[in-house]
């Protein structure tokens, strides 16, 4: 029963892949970003082309997936993608450029480091992409749609190991469990150390 729940449930996530997978002449990618809300750290996009068949057991909206099968689906979800690229844009850029305009450039660079000749793109909300190929945005998309859901399972999977790594360099702010978002404990180092090279000034305005 539960494996069968699971393939439909994969059926009803992959249903507006399967609209542009069964279109002749077209190349279907998924984008997602992670990492637009925290105090810390980069935004990072993935782009990736995910075929029809198999239709991995588990993938879903990144937030809704535990850290233990996120990690094990990263592995999988790059054994079985045709394409998968990465882009990241960090702090200094997003207080240079803010937030939005960052996140578009990470997109705009995943896309161009791809190889596949891709022809349309579902997006995770954001439009207006410098980039050749059709944009798809969809509201919640990492919970709609199969390709953005792999997407955003690659970014955040990245995005939290480097995380866990930073963690090494400032233990005081908790990185490895926060990955830089505002939780109390995050926010109380700052008030009592200040911020370190990591953090993103124009976020913490109402903090220093």
């Amino acid at each position: 029963m539960a494996k069968r729940n699971e393939a439909e449930r994969l059926l009803t996530l992959s249903e507006r892949d399967r609209a542009f997978w069964t279109q002749d002449g077209v190349i279907l990618a998924g984008m997602d970003e992670v990492g637009r809300g925290p105090l810390a750290g980069p935004v990072v996009v993935c782009c990736i082309v995910m075929p029809p068949e198999p239709l991995l057991e588990y993938v879903n909206d990144s937030k809704k997936v535990s850290e233990a099968r996120r990690e094990a689906l990263y592995d999988r979800i790059l054994r079985t993608c045709v394409e998968a690229r990465t882009a990241w844009v960090d702090q200094t850029v997003i207080d240079e450029i803010n937030i939005l305009e960052a996140t578009k450039r990470a997109f705009n660079e995943a896309f161009a480091k791809m190889q596949t000749p891709v022809t349309d793109v579902l997006i995770d909300a954001l439009t207006g992409l410098s980039i050749p190929a059709r944009q798809h945005a969809l509201i919640h998309g990492d919970a709609l749609s199969y390709s953005i859901a792999a997407a955003s399972i690659v970014a955040k999977v990245e995005r939290d190991r480097y995380m866990r790594e930073q963690d090494k360099l400032y233990p005081m702010y908790g990185f490895a469990q926060n990955k830089g978002y505002g939780t109390k404990q995050h926010t109380d180092a700052i008030k009592a150390y200040g911020p370190c090279p990591l953090h993103r000034r124009s976020f913490l305005k109402n903090l220093l």
